[in-house]
Parts: C-alpha cells; sequence; structure tokens
C-alpha cells in the first residue's frame, strides 16, 4: 500500500530540493514553529513587531541569505531564498516582509548599485541584523505609478540636499538607514540616508488592520543633507529601484505559500475534531471539496515558485515571470485565508486561528510591490506587446 502523501506537499515539491535546500527549509521551520508561532497572534494584537527575534533571524543567516559571503551574507541560491520567505511567513507575513526588505530592498541595491567602500560599510553590519533598513520608494500620491516621482535631491555644493516624503514604509521606524529614491538632473537615483541625519523624520502608522506584527512608517525628508558618498553610484532611472522590487516580488511569490499551508493545516486538525451532527466536519463534502481545492491551488503555487526559483539561479529569470507568479500566488493564499477562516466558523475570527490574521495581512502582500491588477498587465502587455498602463 502506498504510503499516505502529505497534505501540504502534494507532490512532493521537497524531493525536487538539495539536500542544503532542505536544510534551510527544516532550520527556518524550526525557529518559526518554537519562537514564532508561540507569541505571533499577540504580537498581531497588540501592533507589536517581535523585534527581539531580530538577533536571531540575523544569527541563522535569513538576512541578506544570497549576499556573498565576503560581504557577510550567507551565499545561499534563489531557491533557499525563496523556502527562507516561505517558513517565515507560515509564521506571519510581517516577519516576512521584515527580512524580504531588509534582505531585498536594502541590502541588495547596496550590493548590486553600491560602491564598494559602501559595501563594506554596511553589508556585514546589516548581516548581523546590528543596522536595519528601510526603502524609501513609494509616494504619498504615487502608488502604481513610481516614475511620478516628487521626493528630488539637489546638488550643493559636494552635498546633496533631499526634500520630500516617502509612505507606507516597513521598517521605517526601527530603521537604522534608509534607502531613498529621488529625482536629480539626472534622473532618479537612490541614496544612502542614516536615519538620524538632521531633517529626517520618520512617522509610525497606526489603525492598520493589516500587517499588524510590522512596523509601517512615513518619511519626510526636509532638507535632508548627504554627501555624495551616500549616493548608490551604479544605477540612474527607474531600473535602479524596479530592479530591487523585482528581488523582492521573487521572494513574496513564495511567502504566501506558506500562508496558505499553515492555514489548511489548521483546517484540517480542526475539521478532523469538530463534530457536527454526529460526525467530523471533514467528512462533510463540502469541506473536502473545499480542502482539495486548496491543495490544488497550493500545489500549483509550489510547482510555479520552484520553477521560478531555478530560473533565477540559472540567470534566466524575467520580470513578467515574476508577475505572474506574485498574481498567482498571492490570490491563492488570500482566497485559502478567507475560505479557511469560513470553515472555523465564529471561531474563526479570532487570534487564538492564524486564518484571519493571515487572511488580514495578505489583503497588504495581494496590493504591496504591484497590485494583482498591475500583474496582470504586465503579463498581458508580454502577451501582447502592447503597453496598456
Amino acid at each position: 500500500m502506498a504510503a499516505r502523501l502529505d497534505p501540504l506537499d502534494l507532490y512532493d515539491v521537497r524531493s525536487l530540493l538539495t539536500d542544503e535546500e532542505r536544510m534551510v527549509q527544516d532550520t527556518v521551520g524550526r525557529f518559526v514553529d518554537e519562537r514564532v508561532l508561540p507569541i505571533i497572534g499577540d504580537c498581531f494584537d497588540q501592533a507589536r513587531f517581535p523585534k527581539e527575534l531580530i538577533p536571531e533571524i540575523a544569527a541563522l543567516g535569513l538576512l541578506g541569505a544570497t549576499i556573498p559571503e565576503e560581504y557577510g551574507g550567507a551565499g545561499m541560491n534563489g531557491v533557499s531564498y525563496g523556502l527562507i520567505c516561505q517558513e517565515l511567513e507560515r509564521g506571519d507575513s510581517g516577519l516576512r516582509s521584515f527580512a524580504s526588505v531588509q534582505s531585498s530592498l536594502c541590502m541588495y541595491p547596496i550590493f548590486a548599485y553600491g560602491s564598494e567602500e559602501q559595501k563594506r560599510q554596511y553589508l556585514p553590519r546589516m548581516s548581523a541584523g546590528e543596522v536595519i533598513g528601510c526603502f524609501g520608494l513609494t509616494e504619498p500620491h504615487g502608488g502604481s505609478d513610481p516614475a511620478n516621482m516628487k521626493t528630488h535631491a539637489k546638488k550643493d555644493g559636494g552635498d546633496w540636499i533631499i526634500n520630500g516624503a516617502k509612505m507606507w514604509i516597513t521598517n521605517g521606524n526601527l530603521a537604522h538607514i534608509a534607502i531613498v529614491w529621488a529625482q536629480t538632473e539626472d534622473g532618479i537615483q537612490g541614496f544612502v540616508v542614516p536615519t538620524d541625519t538632521a531633517g529626517f523624520k520618520a512617522q509610525e502608522i497606526h489603525k492598520k488592520m493589516s500587517l499588524r506584527a510590522s512596523v509601517t512608517s512615513a518619511l519626510f525628508f526636509d532638507n535632508v543633507r548627504v554627501p555624495d558618498s551616500a549616493r548608490l553610484p551604479n544605477v540612474k532611472g527607474l531600473k535602479g529601484p524596479l530592479g530591487c522590487l523585482t528581488q523582492a516580488r521573487y521572494g513574496i511569490t513564495w511567502g504566501p505559500i506558506g500562508a496558505a499551508q499553515a492555514c489548511l493545516k489548521e483546517v484540517l486538525d480542526y475539521t478532523s475534531e469538530r463534530i457536527l451532527f454526529n460526525r467530523p466536519l471533514a467528512s462533510n463534502q463540502a469541506v473536502q471539496l473545499k480542502l482539495a481545492d486548496m491543495a490544488r491551488r497550493i500545489t500549483t503555487a509550489q510547482l510555479l515558485s520552484l520553477q521560478l526559483g531555478r530560473l533565477k539561479d540559472a540567470g534566466k529569470m524575467q520580470p513578467t515571470q515574476v508577475s505572474l507568479a506574485k498574481w498567482n500566488n498571492c490570490r491563492m493564499a488570500i482566497d485559502i485565508a478567507r475560505q479557511c477562516r469560513d470553515i472555523l466558523g465564529g471561531a474563526g475570527i479570532t487570534t487564538e486561528h492564524g486564518a484571519i490574521r493571515h487572511a488580514l495581512n495578505l489583503e497588504s502582500v495581494i496590493t504591496y510591490e504591484g497590485t494583482e491588477t498591475v500583474h496582470e498587465l504586465v503579463v498581458g502587455r508580454e502577451l501582447t506587446g502592447i503597453n496598456a498602463f
């Protein structure tokens, strides 16, 4: 008789991983089980990011995991980074967002676009969790149109003077540095701005119903003066920040798989124990149909992200492929989280269960770094050759 399949991995995607990739997944998975899950419901209730976990996250090599070891990173491949995102988001989207911003939106641009001096000054300490970064691109009026950037930097002798504002910035009030993108006379450029610079202000955003276990901020720049050595010298134009977003979106395609798996596992356990009309809820056909559909969609997402990771590691990944996976996997996860909340009934509205927390978090994940509609249009443009934006 064949062994029973893993309900969270029906196609045995794990068997397609290398030993090192499995080790990374197992290590992060244990951390999430032992250190995150016992506290994350309370963190969400209290709107508190568990910053006490940062040293442990750093010690596991999860910050800048793909950065070469010579700069303090772990030198992992793209699939391993994806698995880190998947396991962290199985805990909570806020925790994965923290790691995504630090790794893909802050350490990556310093590594890809920065000077050798900037790399050696910041990357080892960022990997160690001693310096936390935030990524200043989105503006209050901007949303999906980053080219409509009002923040500007003007040359003043050997310095730059930055004025403007950024909105919806993860880690803003935690950060020691901000990667700030600003219009200049020579196009959009990036700057590494220490958050203790005169004229810099971060204001935490409250009253959130999503990503409550995450720090989200508005940033303000009032004649912020930085030297030219703070400028990222090796990129100009929107391709700089968009290149960072592609890296982060890649990780986001993996993260929601973890959230969906957490919701499915919770509901599998619940429906096997919940007795209605003298039988387990799991024996109901309507429930089994919903569970089967969840497993189908999770399996599709797993294979999509794994192939995307293999393309990334082969140097063949294209932004449109990332858009397709981000669109599919976020939609998959938010639908599953909502469906699981429904199956849990009244119990599903409290943070004693994870489904409502994941569902609320995924309202942000499906929106940030490109809304579902934007990614649909990216794929449409690829198919037709016509830009419909």
